[in-house]
């Protein structure tokens, strides 16, 4: 019997040693969906802002309350950030400051309405998770710095925190 249990034991954790390899080898591609999707969220946003500016202009001066900037600075800033930071984050090229930088494009945006519909509301949320993910594990192995890296690291001799060969 205790053979019996012995040998259970093993094929789970064979079963499961294999299982964790598998989600590992997804990695990348989970980090690139991720990051595909939420720069084509942002992305998107900012072209509708730069599409009709005085719409854009009205916005931020009725309904999105930016504290601390005027409403013509706050527009800029934000359709700049869903422009910009979204290439990056796609191209996995200073991820994590895109996804940073995104992230408080993201907060700004919630807390700036003064009143928000639980299901935006819940897609700012899962936005900021994917973020927090990419900026917390990097945009992965699928990405423009995991090529550019080892390019400056000949350059420079140190590797930037986070970086893996």
């Amino acid at each position: 019997m205790k053979t019996t249990t012995h040998a259970s034991w093993q094929l789970l954790l064979s079963l499961w040693s294999r299982l964790s390899r598998a989600l590992a080898a997804l990695q990348p591609a989970a980090a690139l969906l991720a990051r595909y999707y939420v720069a084509q969220v942002f992305f998107l946003s900012g072209l509708t802002k730069i599409r009709d500016w005085e719409v854009t202009l009205a916005l931020f001066e009725d309904e999105y309350q930016v504290p601390w900037l005027s409403p013509s600075l706050a527009a800029a800033l934000g359709t700049a950030g869903e422009l910009l930071l979204p290439v990056l984050l796609l191209l996995g090229l200073g991820g994590r400051f895109a996804a940073l930088g995104l992230s408080v494009v993201n907060v700004v945006a919630v807390l700036s309405l003064a009143e928000i519909a639980p299901a935006a509301l819940q897609q700012h949320i899962f936005w900021g998770a994917l973020l927090a993910g990419l900026a917390i594990y990097g945009p992965g192995r699928w990405s423009l710095e995991q090529r550019a890296w080892p390019w400056l690291l000949e350059r420079t001799g140190s590797p930037p925190a986070g970086v893996t060969r």
